[in-house]
C-alpha cells in the first residue's frame, strides 16, 4: 500500500513537471529548429551569427538533457524509465559525434509531436498532417546540411531538398535526387522508415473510415429530434381528429337493435 502511494505521488510529480515544462520545451524546440536552419538556408551568413546559432543549439540541446534527467530523478523505478525512454536517450547521446549532429533534430521532432498529440486531442488529421510536414521540413534541412559541398552532390538547394524529402516520405522515389554522403543516407533511412509508418497509418485509418461509412448505410438511422417532433405533431393531430368525431349512438345515425332469444 505504501509503495503504491509512493509510485502514485512520483507519477503525479512527473505529470506536473511535464505540464510545467511543456510550453518552454515547445518554444525551445522552435528556436532550436530556427537556429539550425538559418545557417543552412543562408550559406553566406556572417561568422558571428553562425557561431551564435551553433551555441544556441548546443545550449538548447543541453536543456533537453536537463528535462530528461529531471524526469529520471522523479521516476520511481529509474531502470524502467530508462528502458521505456531508450530512444530518447540514444538521440541525446549520439549527437556528441559531429557527423551525427543532425540527430538533434529528432529530439525537436519528438518534443513538437508530443505537444501536437496533446493539442490534437484525438484529431487524427491534424496530428498526421503536422507530423508529416514537420518531418519533411526537418529532413530537408538535415540532408541539405549533409550534402551541400559534397563531390557529385545532386541536392544543393533547399528547394531540391524539399522535393527529395516529399518524394522519399511518400515512397515514390523518382531517383532524380539522392544523397551521396553517409550522413545524408542516414537521414534518408530515417525518412523512409518514418514515411512507411505514416503511409501505413494513413492508409489503415482511411480504410477503417470507408468500412464504417459503408456499414452505416445498412444500419438504421437513429431518430433525430426533428423526427420525434414530427411524430408528436401527427399524434396530436390524430387525437384532435378523433375527439372531434361524434360518439356512436348519440347522433342517431347508428342504432342498436337488441336481439331476443327467439330471434
Amino acid at each position: 500500500m505504501v509503495v503504491s502511494l509512493r509510485e502514485g505521488s512520483r507519477q503525479r510529480r512527473i505529470e506536473r513537471w511535464e505540464q510545467v515544462s511543456a510550453a518552454p520545451l515547445t518554444l525551445l524546440s522552435v528556436v532550436f529548429l530556427a537556429a539550425y536552419a538559418w545557417p543552412i538556408l543562408v550559406p553566406d551568413l556572417a561568422r558571428r551569427w553562425v557561431v551564435a546559432c551553433e551555441a544556441s543549439g548546443v545550449a538548447i540541446w543541453l536543456l533537453f538533457w536537463v528535462d530528461l534527467l529531471v524526469r529520471l530523478a522523479l521516476a520511481g523505478d529509474r531502470w524502467r524509465f530508462l528502458r521505456s525512454h531508450l530512444f530518447d536517450l540514444t538521440v541525446l547521446v549520439l549527437p556528441f559525434l559531429r557527423p551525427l549532429r543532425a540527430l538533434r533534430l529528432v529530439t525537436v521532432v519528438l518534443n513538437l509531436t508530443r505537444r501536437t498529440t496533446v493539442w490534437a486531442r484525438g484529431r487524427l488529421a491534424l496530428y498526421v498532417s503536422a507530423t508529416t510536414v514537420l518531418l519533411i521540413v526537418v529532413a530537408a534541412l538535415a540532408v541539405l546540411d549533409a550534402e551541400r559541398g559534397a563531390p557529385d552532390a545532386s541536392i544543393t538547394s533547399y528547394d531540391d531538398a524539399l522535393w527529395w524529402a516529399a518524394v522519399t516520405i511518400t515512397t515514390v522515389g523518382y531517383g532524380d535526387l539522392f544523397p551521396v554522403t553517409p550522413a545524408g543516407r542516414l537521414v534518408a533511412l530515417g525518412l523512409m522508415i518514418g514515411g512507411i509508418g505514416l503511409i501505413g497509418f494513413v492508409t489503415g485509418s482511411l480504410a477503417t473510415w470507408i468500412v464504417e461509412r459503408v456499414a452505416d448505410r445498412d444500419r438504421p438511422q437513429p431518430a433525430t429530434a426533428a423526427d420525434v417532433a414530427a411524430l408528436r405533431s401527427e399524434i396530436t393531430a390524430l387525437r384532435l381528429m378523433i375527439e372531434s368525431q361524434p360518439a356512436v349512438g348519440q347522433s342517431g345515425s347508428v342504432h342498436s337493435h337488441p336481439i331476443g332469444r327467439d330471434g
